[in-house]
């Protein structure tokens, strides 16, 4: 069930740099690493509906249905766009790695579960996806997905939680220029432009 092939086309896939990670790693660049902790919460949680989906068979739904497909896509590529305007506009100083508050914990994880829920890549994505990996023939089709679904979700986080502590690492040379912080926000709100661009000339 959770063959070999499914484990290593999984961690591969969670590898590829996309949104989450792209929040993931400019979260623990400029609030360290508890606040990337948070920023790989929320975005597995994000994908939890969309696993959902594929899993009571609504991704069909969104699949075939142009109208909720283009209403999600351009909610998420609104969404992106404004990640983008907020991360040029923000001109505080990177912060130390203390404890975040109760408030910017709970922001950063709905941030994150945002850019992830707001994407109908993901639904699309798994749809094609998890169904590959369930036994033919099997009796129990929706434990298996579940079970595909759970994993997937673990991996995610783990990853994202060391893409996190990575990008921690380089926070010194960061912290100690303003010249590579003004570049950083910069190039992580272009990225998170790019992003919307290129979601919302996505097709189904």
């Amino acid at each position: 069930m959770l063959s070999a092939e499914f484990l290593i086309t999984s961690f591969i896939v969670v590898l590829i740099p996309g949104t989450g990670v792209i929040f993931t790693v400019s979260t623990g660049l400029v609030q360290g690493r508890k606040a990337s902790v948070f920023a790989a919460l929320g975005c597995t949680a994000g994908i939890v509906p969309h696993l959902l989906a594929t899993v009571l068979g609504l991704a069909a739904v969104m699949h075939t249905s142009a109208l909720a497909f283009q209403a999600l896509k351009y909610a998420g590529v609104a969404y992106l766009f404004y990640v983008a305007y907020a991360t040029w506009r923000d001109k505080s100083a990177f912060a130390l790695d203390g404890n975040p508050s109760t408030s910017s914990a709970t922001g950063l994880v709905v941030k994150a579960f945002l850019l992830n829920i707001l994407n109908p890549k993901l639904t699309i994505f798994f749809l094609a996806f998890l169904p590959q990996f369930v036994q033919p023939g099997s009796t129990e089709p929706l434990f298996q997905l579940l079970l595909l679904s759970a994993t997937f979700m673990v991996m995610t986080f783990v990853v994202f939680v060391l893409y996190g502590s990575l990008a921690h690492l380089f926070r010194k040379a960061v912290i100690e220029s303003p010249r590579v912080q003004s570049w950083l926000r910069r190039g992580f709100a272009a990225t998170f432009a790019g992003l919307g661009a290129s979601l919302a000339l996505t097709e189904k």
